[in-house]
């Protein structure tokens, strides 16, 4: 039998890669803010501001994309058979963990995915982020290879695995609807900045089913490519950053290498590092980063639905108690929030190692 090719194994990776790009560089074109045609960490936050978790008026919006990016999961796991309803697996660690992986988002300004996509902008400061999250993920390893783990996950009704979806597609319907007017929607800032809802919509399906198929994921791509020497996933988020500097080549709006003047960004460069680092060592721990969760969460996986609400309520701390940076810099309180998140994945990490090891052994 003749043996398959590296592209053979991972067409559908770059094929992924290539369609989030350019649904990246589709959204920004049609008003999402720039440099930011997806970011999960930042459209969970305006989701939150949406539903009043915080008070931030310039960052509220029910973001068409979240809702998108898990339907087009429960699409693919319905046409291939992969939908299962499962959890159970440290609940609560889990919603800890979203928390702390969204504080850290927010102190950088973006998720792993818009990360790439700052990098394929121009903003030389998403290097410094890459750097970190590098460094959080070499960390998360580490206690993956020491035995690290959350515990097993059980099986649960399709209800159950359904609910989550159900959920966020009603809240959704009736937030473009305008049938119940409790969802706020920010007039000025990055959350008045966005596409069409349907394109918008359609855009995160695409990218939803793809993701699903390809088990696209920026942590579990660098995960596997130091613990397995897989790079496939790896090749996929450098296709992202491909396709969005071919874009904007193209497009006229690339402005060039720069760490002054990127949108949406700060140039701390000491914060960027460290905020990923945080989010690259929860990602590890949680096993896989905020776009994988949600893509668990719309096959069924309750474990991820309590991460993205943790990473919601994440993004309500992050702003009521002024956590977040700013494109002015970051803040004070998110300094101290950056340490104390590492302190908490440090003391997460060694009891779900050590500990539990330690139990298995009576």
């Amino acid at each position: 039998m003749k043996k398959r090719s590296w592209f053979q194994d991972n067409w559908l990776a770059l094929l992924t890669g290539l369609i989030v790009g350019a649904a990246a560089l589709l959204l920004a074109r049609l008003g999402n803010p720039g440099n930011m045609g997806f970011c999960i960490a930042c459209f969970e936050r305006d989701i939150a501001g949406a539903l009043g978790l915080h008070g931030a008026e310039a960052v509220q919006y029910f973001r068409p994309e979240i809702v998108g990016i898990v339907l087009g999961a429960l699409l693919a796991a319905l046409c291939f058979r992969e939908f299962r309803g499962k959890g159970g697996s440290s609940p609560l660690l889990r919603l800890i963990l979203g928390m702390l992986v969204m504080i850290g988002a927010l102190v950088f300004l973006g998720c792993p995915l818009r990360m790439v996509i700052r990098i394929g902008g121009g903003d030389l400061n998403a290097l410094v982020g890459l750097a970190g999250f590098i460094v959080g993920i070499l960390v998360g390893v580490v206690f993956l290879k020491k035995g690290f783990t959350l515990g097993r996950a059980y099986g649960q009704s399709k209800a159950e695995g359904a609910a989550f979806p159900a959920l966020l597609t009603l809240a959704f319907l009736l937030s473009v609807t305008g049938l119940v007017g409790l969802f706020r929607s920010s007039e000025s800032g990055p959350g008045s900045k966005r596409a069409l809802w349907y394109v918008a919509l359609l855009a995160g399906m695409a990218v939803g089913f793809l993701a699903q198929r390809s088990r696209f994921c920026m942590a579990g791509g660098i995960r596997n490519a130091v613990m397995f020497r897989d790079f496939g996933l790896v090749a996929a988020f450098g296709m992202v950053i491909l396709t969005v500097l071919v874009g904007n080549l193209l497009l006229g709006q690339f402005g060039g290498f720069a760490f002054e003047g990127q949108p949406v960004a700060h140039s701390d460069g000491l914060w960027n590092f460290l905020g990923m680092t945080v989010v690259g060592w929860g990602s590890v721990l949680l096993g896989g980063c905020p776009l994988r969760q949600l893509i668990l969460a719309g096959e069924g996986n309750t474990d991820s639905a309590v991460t993205v609400v943790g990473m919601l309520l994440g993004a309500a701390l992050s702003h009521n108690f002024k956590l977040a940076s700013s494109a002015d810099g970051s803040a004070p309180g998110g300094h101290t929030a950056v340490w104390a998140a590492l302190v908490i994945l440090l003391l997460i990490s060694l009891v779900c190692t050590f500990a539990k090891k330690k139990e298995g052994t009576k």
